[in-house]
């Protein structure tokens, strides 16, 4: 079974969806709006859609590791990370490359079998080196010639989601996640 919304994928796309072991990602911009909210007291909120939560508990449950890599310093990003089960968490990180190239050492694995999902000039080493690079619908034009793909959906409105469904699909695990919720 494969998802009819993912058809128009290119399939050179599909095929380094297949091979993806570990999906990073920006925050800001790629799970958010991209929006900074600060209340009068300094805090800091963020806005996540549950889509692209569900996205990743998906891709963990069938053996994609997930990392967090975001060059801003949050409690509310920690605190979302713990949520979702993901260990892989890297903050006031300005060099996401290394920090996604140190990552696939400890998990022993190729570029090509990395994704990265960014939406401006910042994540363009990562995005470069991954075999997969991703951005939202919202991700800056200056990204567009250094991407393989580019969401339908927006940063916070579901494109961390359309790129876990992409490659549960490439992979062949579509079918499977569906049954999972069809008979409990």
């Amino acid at each position: 079974m494969s998802a009819h919304y993912l058809a128009d994928v290119p399939a050179a796309v599909r095929e380094r969806a297949a091979r993806i072991r570990v999906v990073a990602l920006d925050v800001d911009g790629t799970l958010t709006d991209g929006r900074l909210r600060f209340a009068s007291d300094g805090s800091e909120t963020k806005a996540f859609h549950a889509l692209d939560g569900q996205g990743l508990k998906l891709l963990r449950e069938c053996g994609i590791e997930v990392a967090l890599i975001t060059a801003r310093s949050s409690e509310v990003v920690a605190r979302r990370a713990v949520e979702l089960g993901i260990v892989h968490l890297h903050q006031g990180c300005h060099d996401k490359r290394a920090a996604l190239r140190a990552l696939c050492q400890i998990l022993a694995l190729e570029p090509a079998q990395a994704a990265f999902m960014g939406d401006d000039l910042p994540d363009l080493p990562a995005l470069g080196w991954a075999g997969l690079a991703v951005g939202p619908a919202n991700a800056h034009p200056w990204l567009h010639p250094h991407l393989h793909w580019i969401t339908a959906a927006a940063g916070g409105q579901g494109a961390v989601r359309a790129l876990c469904d992409l490659i549960l699909d490439a992979q062949g695990h579509t079918g499977r996640v569906l049954q999972r919720f069809v008979d409990p």
